[in-house]
């Protein structure tokens, strides 16, 4: 897929988002809640965004740097690394808040937590070869 129909096609999932209360109403994530990232780039400065799929934590939202089970962590990981304040679409709404990255049990504990919700993930930390990283949303009050 080049990069204008990679846009293309995540431009029209993020409008189906958001008028679907941040559920994706038709083809392969149909049904599924998932939430728009925006993070500065790292290296560059420049705003970037991902649609990532999500699980709740209580009032933190989570989402698990799988880059799709490839070797090496997401771009969107080492800029909330880089940056962790963060602007965020879920539940039909925007969040401004605080990304901070799970370590130990912590982690563990939302790894499987978010496999229980999305199954296939379960493949992607030996596809990968690595530890898959999990992160916290929390929006400011």
């Amino acid at each position: 897929m080049s990069d204008a129909t990679a846009n293309s096609w995540e431009d029209n999932l993020i409008a189906d988002l958001r008028a679907n209360g941040g559920r994706a109403s038709s083809g392969p994530l149909a049904g599924e809640a998932l939430l728009v990232l925006y993070t500065t780039g790292a290296r560059t400065g420049l705003p970037r965004r991902a649609v990532l799929s999500v699980t709740r934590d209580g009032e933190d939202y989570v989402v698990a740097g799988t880059a799709g089970g490839r070797p090496s962590n997401p771009s969107w990981f080492a800029n909330l690394q880089a940056n962790p304040t963060v602007r965020f679409e879920a539940d039909g709404q925007t969040f401004t808040g605080t990304a901070t990255v799970a370590e130990g049990a912590d982690r563990d504990r939302l790894w499987g937590a978010h496999v229980a919700v999305l199954p296939r993930f379960a493949a992607y930390p030996e596809q990968a070869g690595r530890i898959i990283p999990m992160v916290r949303l929390r929006p400011q009050a």
